[in-house]
Parts: structure tokens; C-alpha cells; sequence
């Protein structure tokens, strides 16, 4: 226990902050294809669940201990009626043939409710996109664990590269890995979140995925393809990214050869149906999560005339000094430890050093103590 002690002065206190990121990398064989039964086809580090509302992915059989989440796949949309995501003809009314109408527009108000929040009349205002300006009545839901993105995911970081056309006959109605068939993938990012990011939503800030194809009408609003929720590690897809000619596809992604709408195509299916499309078509996901470290600096000076002697009761024997051979010698002490207290003399924090260091009246030291947080 310390006998002396000296007030830090403000000057002598310094708060920073700074942020730590992380590649995080994310394959399609991970997604689907590495853990598959090679007898019956199961996806043993994919969980179903007995309420059918989404599907998680993990990085190894979800059933071992060593098990990590990865993400959640999910689709929803929005139960009001009125024109598709990007105000073309009214989507026929899915209550009258969708079995799981109830699961897929809870889902969407659900995530709404949380991403985008409520109006002035109290109800749940929809996913909107902001480059075309439209709502996106039919959204695909990807949010990852915790675990990846950290504090947040860093803007301008975010890829996915997903095949968005084709069909692999062999799962029946399209819903199945296309990665053999030859069509090149579309990849969606936020190429303007690191400057051109929305903070209108109670979850945070957010930003814009644009899909890069080079087709003509790609231009920077025609490319806009969904949202990215940077704090909550959620990005959402309209559905339209699966209709023909929206990124240069030229048959549905998940209706072989089909002519129907996204709309309809979302009534096709459950939501396990979609979220093992969707899986299958993900050729990649990288992103760079970041962490925010707090921390507190005290500069702990020692002066010429401080801390030379030490507070070590065996530093003292028979009221002589141990380290002093001859009465004219001045004092010596050894630093070992500082320690950081309140106001009420209460021990707070502890910092040891990693060797000794010498004191006496002829020197001055700084020590430099961190706290994160």
C-alpha cells in the first residue's frame, strides 16, 4: 500500500480513441458446400429451425462446440398493398396464395421495426431506398453475428458477390448452387459508405449497396441495389435483383425460366427455400469489422526530488536505509508498480512494470500508463 501519493493534474490525462479492423472473409464453399453429407445432401453447419423463419450459417457443423454463427439468411415483405420496389404494376395479393404470408411479413416489419423505425402516425415506415427513392416492398435480410462485425462493419469495406441468374434444375425450381453453369456473378457494394452514408435510421448509420454491372442503365442510381446497416451488421437486398434485366440477368434466379415477378416468386416458396437459394448463390462475402478501443493515458511523472525513497517496509532496517553503504550516499529506490487511486485513497487500477527502474535525486522519469476500455 502506498504512502505517498501525487494528484494527476489534467494536463497529465489524455483520452483517445481508436479503431482496430479486421478482414473478415467469408467463402461460398463455407456457405454452402464444404460440410455437405455426400449420402443425402445435408448441410450439417446449416440450422433449420421448427418456426421456419430464417436459417443460420455457422463455420463449422453447428452441432460441435467449436461451432461459431456466422450469419442469418431471411426474406420478408411488406404487407401493405401498392406497387412493387421500384413502382412498377401492384404485385398481386400474396395473402390469397402464400402459405407463409404471416412469417414473411412479420419478418419484414419485424426488421423494419428495428432498421428503419415508425412515422409520425405511429406506423412502421418501409425499407426505402434513397438513390432511386422508392420503397423495396420484397428484401432479402443477411444479418451477421456479432462475432464478424465487432463495434460495426467499416464503410466502404462491404462486398458480396452472388450469382443473381440461372438455375440448377437438379435441386428442382431453381433452388440450388449455379456456380457450375457458367454465368458470372454480380457483385454488390458500398463503394460511397465511407462518405455518402445515411444516418436517418434509429439502428444508425446506414448506406447503399450498388451492384457493379456494365450494362447501360447501371448507372449510379439504376446500380442501387439495397441497404447496408453498419452498427447492426445488416444488409438488405430488394428482391428486383432477381428479376430480368435488373442486373443484366436474363431468366430469374430462383424461378427457372420463369416470367413471373419477384412478388410472385416470393409466394412460390418458404422462406428455408429462399434462404438455401440464396446461400447457393453466394459466391463470396468480405468485409473489415471494426472495434472501437476507448482509452485513458496518465502520465506519471516522477522528479528529481519524488519517489526516492521506497515504501517497502523492508527497504528500512534498524532505521538505516538497506541500499546505502556509507551515510553520504543519497538514496536509491527501485520502481516496480504504479497505482492509480480515487479520491478516497481507494486502489483503482494496477500497473506493473516490466523490470525495475532505477530512481534517485539526479534522475526524472515519465511512466506512461494505458487504460482501454
Amino acid at each position: 500500500m502506498a504512502t505517498t501519493f501525487k494528484t494527476l493534474l489534467s494536463s497529465d490525462i489524455v483520452n483517445t480513441r481508436n479503431f482496430l479492423h479486421e478482414s473478415v472473409p467469408l467463402t461460398g464453399t463455407i456457405v454452402s458446400g464444404t460440410y455437405n453429407s455426400t449420402t443425402d445432401g445435408a448441410e450439417y453447419n446449416i440450422k433449420n429451425y421448427a418456426h421456419g423463419q430464417f436459417q443460420s450459417v455457422y463455420d463449422y457443423p453447428y452441432l460441435s462446440s467449436s461451432a461459431n454463427h456466422l450469419f442469418d439468411v431471411t426474406v420478408g415483405y411488406s404487407p401493405k398493398e401498392g406497387s412493387d420496389a421500384f413502382g412498377q404494376a401492384d404485385d398481386p395479393a400474396p395473402s390469397t396464395a402464400d402459405s407463409q404470408y404471416t412469417k414473411k411479413t412479420n419478418m419484414y416489419s419485424q426488421m423494419a421495426q428495428l432498421l428503419v423505425g415508425y412515422d409520425e402516425s405511429g406506423s412502421i415506415k418501409p425499407f426505402r431506398n434513397p438513390i432511386r427513392d422508392v420503397n423495396m416492398k420484397q428484401c432479402v435480410f443477411l444479418p451477421f453475428s456479432r462475432l464478424l462485425v465487432k463495434d460495426e462493419i467499416k464503410k466502404g469495406s462491404f462486398s458480396l458477390a452472388m450469382y443473381v441468374s440461372g438455375s440448377d434444375e437438379e435441386h428442382g425450381a431453381g433452388f440450388g448452387a449455379i456456380s457450375a453453369l457458367g454465368v458470372d456473378p454480380v457483385t454488390f457494394t458500398d463503394a460511397s459508405g465511407s462518405d455518402g452514408y445515411y444516418t436517418d435510421s434509429p439502428a444508425g448509420e446506414y448506406g447503399v449497396l450498388f451492384h457493379n454491372d456494365d450494362s447501360p442503365e447501371a448507372d449510379d442510381a439504376g446500380a442501387a441495389s439495397g441497404l447496408l446497416y453498419y452498427q447492426a451488421g445488416i444488409a438488405v437486398l430488394t428482391a428486383s435483383i432477381f428479376n430480368d434485366g435488373f442486373c443484366g440477368n436474363q431468366q430469374h434466379a430462383l424461378l427457372s425460366g420463369s416470367n413471373q415477378g419477384s412478388a410472385q416468386m416470393f409466394m412460390s416458396g418458404t422462406i428455408d427455400n429462399f434462404a438455401d437459394a440464396i446461400r447457393h448463390r453466394i459466391q463470396n462475402i468480405s468485409f473489415n469489422n471494426t472495434t472501437e478501443l476507448n482509452s485513458t493515458i496518465y502520465f506519471c511523472r516522477a522528479n528529481a526530488n519524488e519517489f526516492n525513497y521506497s515504501s517497502n517496509p523492508t527497504y528500512l532496517s534498524e532505521s538505516q536505509i538497506r541500499v546505502k553503504t556509507n551515510a553520504s550516499d543519497q538514496p536509491i529506490s527501485y520502481l516496480t508498480t504504479v497505482g492509480l487511486y480515487g479520491a478516497d485513497n481507494e486502489l483503482l487500477a494496477v500497473a506493473k512494470l516490466s523490470e525495475p527502474l532505477k530512481k534517485t535525486n539526479t534522475n526524472e522519469l515519465t511512466l506512461r500508463v494505458r487504460l482501454d476500455y
